[in-house]
């Protein structure tokens, strides 16, 4: 029997069928579970969720004379909540990168936190909730549709330490990203959203010690990480209602056009769109990103780059939609003007990849700093142009992720 009961009357012993709230409220990746741990009440209790189902055929009901919705009554607000939630309207309509950082900020700290979760919970063997998938999912697809930069680029600021679970979270906004700019539809690209989330669910069951190895892998040792899309495959099949195209980006995200991808070493016709999608993804915000081994490339030198592994190792017009996605500068990309500034590129612009929002900060011909400005590239008008990229490295500016995102930090 669902009872309806405040956070304080919990007790070890319980079943929790949900919590009332949105996912973001609390700080589980399950929505339903047996309550084994007093710390999971007290983490409840330090949550902003104020009630939660139970199902007392599945575990504890409440204590004698405690007073709890009746079943009856429970069904019928069940029913009213659902009523509710399918007729409210999700927040998708455009922003700009700077209102939509905000939000992204708090969607990326709580998906951090709920991927953290799941691996934690692969690892001792639980099945991976894929329901709870679905709903953070619809989080990141609604952020992007606001803005498409601000998430994507947020989630790259992440350390050596929390890489694995935030690249799951950056993957998974690339994928939602990249498939809208294929035209897929909202099913398809909800899956794509899904299989980048769990791409590398595999590497939960590879042994930390490798996985966070701060240097460059023996042969032996990446002979195990190589093992990582099929022991992710198995994990998926194993849980309920696994996603057919999450299944396949799983198995496959490391395969190659040319054959000398792995596990099977498909080749181009035989492996699939979403395969081929997660490939690009994965290795754009792979080599973006800060390792234990490395830092991470400027947003605007990873995509030249990948542009020249494109034979052999991507399929072409994906890659291509890729970086009409994204912007061949993205958002963080270091670029100088013909006026001899030295700007950050903030935003993209609607009709043109060569002309996006840079904020400038610096005069080469002076060599020295220059109040900030924030020239818009596509104006009517503007005399301004990208004259080159810069690399970071060469300049030495720390404060360059502050510039573009004004966060002082990697995502909490």
């Amino acid at each position: 029997m669902r009872k309806k009961i405040s956070v304080n009357q919990l007790a070890v012993g319980m079943h929790l069928k949900e919590f009332c709230g949105s996912w973001m409220e609390h700080p589980f990746w399950r929505t339903a579970f047996v309550i084994t741990d007093t710390k999971d009440i007290e983490s409840i209790l330090a949550s902003s969720i104020k009630e939660v189902w139970i199902d007392s055929s599945k575990g504890l009901d409440v204590a004698p004379g405690e007073t709890a919705m009746s079943e009856a009554e429970s069904e019928a607000q069940v029913e009213a909540e659902l009523n509710v939630a399918a007729s409210s309207v999700r927040e998708v309509a455009p922003v700009s990168t700077s209102v939509e950082l905000a939000r992204a900020s708090r969607i990326c700290a709580q998906s951090k936190r709920a991927v953290s979760s799941m691996f934690q919970e692969a690892r001792m063997g639980k099945a991976v909730d894929t329901a709870g998938a679905k709903k953070l999912v619809e989080e990141i697809t609604d952020s992007v549709s606001r803005n498409p930069g601000a998430l994507i680029s947020l989630a790259r600021l992440k350390t050596a330490d929390d890489y694995t679970y935030m690249h799951s979270v950056a993957v998974c906004a690339l994928m939602v990203a990249l498939s809208r700019q294929l035209s897929l539809d909202e099913a398809q690209t909800r899956s794509a959203g899904i299989a980048g989330l769990l791409h590398d669910l595999g590497k939960a069951l590879m042994p930390m010690e490798v996985l966070n190895k701060p240097g460059k892998l023996t042969d032996e040792e990446f002979a195990i990480i190589k093992k990582h899309p099929e022991e992710g495959h198995k994990l998926l099949l194993a849980s309920t209602g696994a996603d057919a195209i999450a299944l396949d980006v799983v198995l496959h995200h490391h395969e190659k056009t040319d054959g000398s991808g792995y596990p099977k070493h498909l080749k181009d016709s035989e492996i699939s769109l979403f395969a081929k999608m997660g490939a690009v993804c994965d290795v754009y915000d792979a080599i973006t990103s800060n390792r234990p081994y490395k830092s991470g490339w400027d947003p605007s030198e990873s995509i030249h780059r990948m542009a020249e592994w494109t034979k052999g190792h991507f399929d072409p017009t994906i890659f291509q939609a890729f970086v009409k996605s994204l912007g061949i500068y993205p958002i963080g990309s270091l670029v100088k003007l013909n006026s001899g500034r030295l700007g950050v590129v903030i935003e993209q612009a609607e009709k043109s990849l060569l002309t996006p929002r840079v904020k400038v900060f610096f005069s080469t011909k002076a060599n020295d700093r220059i109040k900030p400005e924030i020239v818009d590239l596509s104006r009517t008008g503007c005399p301004e142009k990208i004259s080159s990229r810069e690399d970071p490295a060469k300049w030495h500016f720390a404060d360059l992720d502050e510039l573009w995102s004004g966060m002082t930090g990697p995502v909490a």
